[in-house]
């Protein structure tokens, strides 16, 4: 039985100029593998299916195409939740069931470890899994002002096109933010700098809901007024930032700061808005919990924190060993890390400023001088290569790497493998980003026996 798709084009005569083909896979970006001649990507197919599609443009290795009519559609295909699905940018694996979407995932990772580290893990861990609705507390939406449309419209980008989706609310988004999009971009569109509102953060805490409001232009005495009224009526805090994060400022006096709660460590952790959280509540708190499961510290251990942001890892972490140390390139991070081991009572916890993007010399840094049984690194998309041939010479006896990039991961892993004498104890997905083609996973290494 056939079936349009989700932003499929519909109409007898878009269906028969297309081509038919049967789908063979996911590219990393969650599109449909056809190989029929030239290989083409066709957004919102599912591998197996039988589906008609027409090619939007063509490229040396490959072409793009738009999927017009799923003939014979996969066992794995679910119904959208989202009515904006297959515009909005936001998510792109509505369509697959979640459990395929993280069989797909643990692919893609176990592929780059063949592919790219060459190695095997002793284990793969179940997947860290969670709510898959209604879990995202921090997003950055855009915002701009159509004049076609004679109002703002707010949302994610739309997945084929530079543009602002026209959202009406959002499904993955944390409430209260999932039902302000629509009367934010209302709001908006009654300001007198609505044309210079380009962006809003969204960080959506235990406490609060915080509206971060990039403003290119001051907003005038009505456009204040018009800001507050909404943050009252909605319950939430708004910020504007004229300039870089250090403009942020809040509108109206300053509340009680914004925090998160870790209740299984008894950890309470403060952050501005624009900071670097785990987007993932539950998925965030399961992870801390596996990182100990899994580096196993014990009263006298000693642990050293890459990349450790505000203390998320650390300060959980520091309540099962004898010292912890983080380390951090951002120096307001580091501040709020100090700033919430004093507030909750952690004495064993030292941190440290440094770019950990350049190869670290231990003369000119501290707390390379100091010994320690484990690592944790927990880097950006690009991975911790800089880092590796420092950590491989502190010797620890486990380390735990949390990353958001198979790719890097591999690549990192790699190295510490074939060139440092580590092995890779145990792999395991994390799905932080559910709908989306995000792979974010975590691996387990210790010293080969051979290595002393």
């Amino acid at each position: 039985m056939s079936s349009a798709a989700p932003g499929a084009s519909s109409g007898k005569a878009a269906a028969a100029s297309g081509e038919m083909a049967t789908v063979d896979g996911l590219t990393h970006e969650g599109e449909g593998v056809v190989h029929a001649g030239k290989t083409v990507f066709v957004a919102g197919a599912l591998p197996g299916e039988r589906i008609r599609l027409r090619r939007t443009r063509r490229h040396r290795q490959h072409d793009d195409g738009e999927l017009l009519e799923v003939l014979q559609p996969s066992a794995l295909r679910v119904t959208p939740r989202c009515a904006h699905f297959g515009v909005c940018g936001g998510c792109l694996l509505q369509h697959l069931s979640s459990d395929a979407q993280l069989a797909a995932k643990q692919q893609q990772l176990r592929d780059a470890l063949e592919r790219v580290a060459k190695v095997t893990p002793g284990r793969w861990l179940p997947p860290l899994a969670g709510p898959v609705w209604g879990y995202r507390r921090r997003a950055r939406l855009g915002a701009k002002f159509v004049r076609k449309k004679d109002r703002v419209v707010v949302g994610f980008r739309e997945r084929a096109a530079p543009y602002v989706a026209q959202l009406a609310g959002c499904e993955v988004l944390c409430r209260p933010a999932a039902e302000l999009i629509a009367p934010l971009a209302a709001m908006l569109t009654g300001l007198a700098i609505r044309e210079h509102v380009p962006q809003i953060e969204v960080a959506v805490a235990d406490n609060a809901t915080a509206l971060v409001l990039r403003v290119l232009k001051t907003p005038p005495a009505a456009d204040l007024e018009q800001l507050t009224v909404f943050a009252a009526a909605h319950g939430v805090r708004l910020y504007l930032q004229p300039g870089g994060l250090g403009s942020v400022q809040p509108l109206g006096p300053a509340a009680e700061p914004l925090h998160y709660t870790l209740p299984r460590f008894g950890v309470q952790l403060q952050f501005e808005p624009t900071d670097f959280i785990q987007v993932n509540g539950a998925i965030n708190e399961a992870l801390v919990a596996r990182a100990l499961e899994l580096l196993e510290p014990a009263a006298d251990s000693r642990l050293l924190d890459l990349f450790c942001g505000l203390g998320n890892f650390t300060l959980a972490l520091a309540r099962h060993a004898a010292h912890v140390v983080g380390v951090e390139g951002d120096a307001a991070l580091i501040e709020r890390a100090r700033g919430n081991a004093r507030r909750n009572g952690i004495a064993n916890a030292e941190f440290h400023v440094a770019n950990l993007a350049v190869a670290p010399a231990a003369h000119g840094c501290p707390w390379l001088r100091q010994s320690y049984s484990h690592v944790l690194l927990d880097p950006p998309r690009t991975g911790a290569r800089e880092v590796l041939a420092a950590v491989a010479a502190l010797a620890p006896r486990r380390v735990l790497y949390i990353s958001c990039h198979p790719g890097s991961l591999a690549r990192d892993l790699g190295v510490l493998v074939h060139e440092h004498g580590f092995t890779v104890e145990a792999v395991g997905v994390v799905d932080m980003f559910p709908h989306t083609a995000h792979v974010e996973s975590l691996a387990l290494l210790s010293r080969a026996a051979a290595v002393v």
